[in-house]
């Protein structure tokens, strides 16, 4: 178990106004030990509040990721510096016991390190998936059983129910802009039976609303922006110090196989990217576009806009928490909905199961800006509140046209 740094025992008596089971645990609210996982945003900080009042056994514990000095007392920031204090503050108000736990050394082995060596490897990495797999939903949820949890709950946008068959599934947040079940894709069968997700059923709106009800000192706070621990968002300084790999020059190429010039280091590229290239257009007057990051070769590919579409998609490392065996898939396949960005709607698709725990996706329409390193989820439709399926990690793409490409 994490070292812990910091304990606030004093409990108050409990909020009035207490509310039914909101958590479906069979047990009776104040026989059901509850860990909420605080951040310090809002978020979390009404999930607290509302399992309080609604006569739980309320535990807050929030994880200390990172230290990067007066960077984390930024706006927007988690986990970190004032978000800390920030969470400690709401604790004290509920009169819950708070504790922290020291996970910087676990959180740089697990997110940040992996994170820089994605970009030399010519990948777009997205750390919060990292995060949620291998820090808030591995190692807290043994601190939660440590601490004799019924539950684990989080400010997360998403839901998660019973189904009538046993067992528990995801679904995506009654807010289609708030969803965040991209994010949380690789959340397992057992993890689901301790998870909950209060939040999943409201708009940011009503959680504000609320914080304000129970009078929290963050009810107005930022949501954060940027990734966690890059202050600022300069994420090529953290990168280039930890993996200077991804910092070194090369050659942008056209589709074609013209060098057309030079580049800085491919981890300031993705997939899709048209700004910053340094290239007016490919000799055509047309605008080029990041079409392929080749780190074998440290060369930046691009091409014309139309090149972009991508229609097949590797995968890897595949969590099924649908029905059945994923594996049975491998011949007729599934029509499902994929999401290949947090900001893209989910669009209709084919998944097949493919060996070594990997996928492929057929799209029925073409996506751009597609790049290996995020993350490919899956639904049973295209609709909001639809459940989560599971997902992968994007290992390859594949279009008509990069088929025969320089690469």
């Amino acid at each position: 178990m994490p070292q812990l740094i910091d304990r606030d025992p004093d409990a108050r008596p409990a909020m009035p106004g207490a509310v039914s089971d909101l958590l479906g645990s069979g047990k009776e609210p104040a026989r059901t030990r509850v860990v909420v996982a605080m951040s310090g945003g809002v978020d979390s900080s009404v999930v607290a509040a509302l399992l309080h009042r609604g006569g739980y056994d309320v535990i807050g514990v929030t994880l200390q990721l990172y230290d990067h000095g007066a960077a984390t007392h930024r706006k927007g920031a988690c986990c970190a510096g004032q978000d800390i204090a920030d969470a400690r503050a709401v604790a004290d108000r509920l009169g819950i016991p708070h504790y922290v736990l020291d996970y910087e050394s676990k959180f740089r082995e697990k997110v940040i390190d992996p994170f820089a060596r994605s970009y030399v490897a010519g990948e777009t990495p997205i750390p919060c998936v990292a995060c949620n797999q291998h820090i808030k939903f591995a190692d807290l949820f043994d601190t939660a059983r440590d601490l004799g949890a019924d539950v684990l709950a989080t400010g997360h946008y998403i839901s998660s129910r019973e189904l009538p068959g046993g067992g528990r599934a995801l679904f995506r947040a009654a807010d289609a802009d708030r969803d965040q079940s991209y994010f949380l894709f690789a959340t397992t069968a057992d993890q689901l039976e301790l998870l909950r997700f209060p939040l999943g059923d409201l708009p940011k709106s009503a959680v504000r609303d609320l914080a304000r009800e129970f009078g929290l000192a963050v009810a107005d706070k930022p949501d954060s922006q940027d990734i966690c621990f890059v202050p600022e968002g300069r994420y090529t300084d953290l990168v280039q110090k930890l993996a200077p790999d991804a910092a070194e020059p090369g050659d942008i190429v056209h589709l074609d196989g013209r060098v057309l010039g030079r580049h800085a280091g491919l981890m300031r590229y993705t997939v899709g990217q048209r700004k910053g290239l340094g290239l007016s257009e490919g000799g055509d007057g047309k605008p080029l576009y990041v079409l392929k990051l080749d780190a074998a070769r440290k060369r930046v590919i691009v091409g014309p806009r139309q090149a972009l579409a991508t229609t097949l998609v590797d995968l890897r490392n595949v969590n099924w928490i649908g029905d059945g065996a994923f594996e049975a898939l491998s011949r007729e396949g599934l029509e499902v909905a994929v999401r290949m960005r947090s900001t893209r709607p989910p669009a209709r698709a084919r998944l097949f199961a493919a060996p070594g725990g990997g996928a492929h996706v057929e799209l029925y329409a073409g996506e751009e800006g597609v790049a290996p390193g995020q993350a490919c989820v899956f639904y049973e439709t295209a609709q909001p509140g639809a459940r989560v399926l599971g997902g992968g990690f994007i290992r390859a793409t594949r279009s008509a046209e990069q088929r025969a490409d320089v690469a």
